[in-house]
């Protein structure tokens, strides 16, 4: 089964899936899934991707561990995170950005 079109996979001599890089393909569980199975894995997924996406306010800046352990792999990823400048700065970017992915967006004075 190709998991991405065109990604190469070959199986190494213990019978991991491995990209041509040498990289574990990571997504290899869904091979061994049935119909039902995948069903429950893909609705799960949808339900933290709708999840993320209907944050608003304030919630689009938090970090979202809840999202990433609905993946396979189990890691707490610790972010590197900016200095307070730096950290400000990327802030106001994100929000001048959404004046232009989102002009119509309504807007708040809530900063709960």
């Amino acid at each position: 089964m190709e998991l991405l079109p065109g990604l190469e996979v070959t199986t190494n001599i213990r019978g991991h899936k491995r990209d041509l890089g040498g990289r574990r393909a990571v997504d290899e569980d869904l091979e061994l899934m049935n119909r039902e199975q995948l069903l429950a894995e893909i609705s799960k997924l949808r339900q933290g991707i709708r999840a993320h996406r209907d944050s608003t306010g304030q919630e689009l800046c938090w970090h979202h561990p809840a999202l990433w352990s609905l993946l396979p792999e189990k890691t707490d990823p610790i972010p590197t995170v900016p200095e307070w400048p730096q950290f400000i700065e990327g802030c106001v970017r994100y929000r001048r950005s959404l004046d232009t992915q989102a002009p119509g967006a309504p807007r708040t004075q809530d900063s709960s």
